[in-house]
């Protein structure tokens, strides 16, 4: 039975973690906390090991986003704590794959980035869209966007992409698939046009690496935080 003095409030663990106390209820409710006891006056009582799961929690977060750490602790708490560890070597098996495709988009984006003619070039939307690999509307949503400005045919208003859009349309594919942001796309497109520098693609990289180098490190202390979670005394 716990003591007065053990007893946390709703307040304690919003306090402890920086979020509001209707956020530590809805934890409790979405399974992220273990189930908490009642008060005779019907008020819940939280001990230390909730305030534990509440850290620990948000530290999957910063490792391995909401709804991983969501199904990572439930999995604790309904005593599975096997499909709880595949959830974490799963996160860690993606995070390898994104930093060794970002290797292979760097060396392809450099080798386009020198390419003095793109290997096809006066393409329809159509054929451009075969040739990438991509849906035609991905291509309309980067002309929208100002990635993109092809000219269009006399008569008939076909776009038609010469080759410097060729290019342009490889790098913006690449770039999208290692997960860049449209602005942070505009940006290097930019850069290889006005200076044709390929410092910005080099920097857009480096970015990239830095953010899966950070998560890896998140990854590690969520880990850690879940070890001693899972392996503390129950109180």
């Amino acid at each position: 039975m716990t003591t007065p003095k053990e007893r946390l409030r709703p307040v304690d663990l919003a306090r402890a973690a920086g979020i509001s106390t209707q956020q530590v209820r809805n934890y409790l409710d979405d399974g992220v906390l273990p189930p908490a006891e009642r008060t005779e006056a019907g008020y819940r009582s939280f001990r230390p090991r909730h305030l534990r799961a509440l850290l620990t929690y948000r530290a999957l977060v910063r490792g391995f986003g909401i709804g991983a750490a969501q199904e990572i602790m439930r999995a604790v708490h309904a005593d599975e704590l096997p499909k709880a560890l595949e959830l974490i070597d799963a996160g860690h098996a993606a995070l390898h794959e994104q930093r060794r495709g970002l290797d292979e988009t760097g060396e392809a984006l450099e080798a386009v980035a020198e390419q003095v003619r793109a290997p096809k070039a006066d393409l329809r939307i159509g054929e451009l869209a075969g040739h990438l690999g991509v849906r035609t509307s991905a291509l309309r949503v980067w002309e929208a966007e100002g990635l993109l400005a092809p000219d269009r045919e006399r008569g008939t208003g076909y776009r038609c992409y010469r080759a410097a859009d060729v290019r342009d349309a490889q790098m913006i594919n690449m770039l999208r698939q290692g997960r860049y942001p449209l602005p942070q796309v505009r940006h290097v497109l930019d850069e290889l046009r006005r200076t044709g520098s390929r410092d910005a693609l080099r920097d857009a990289i480096a970015q990239r690496r830095a953010e899966i180098t950070a998560r890896a490190g998140a990854m590690l202390e969520a880990a850690s935080h879940l070890h001693a979670y899972t392996t503390a005394a129950a109180d």
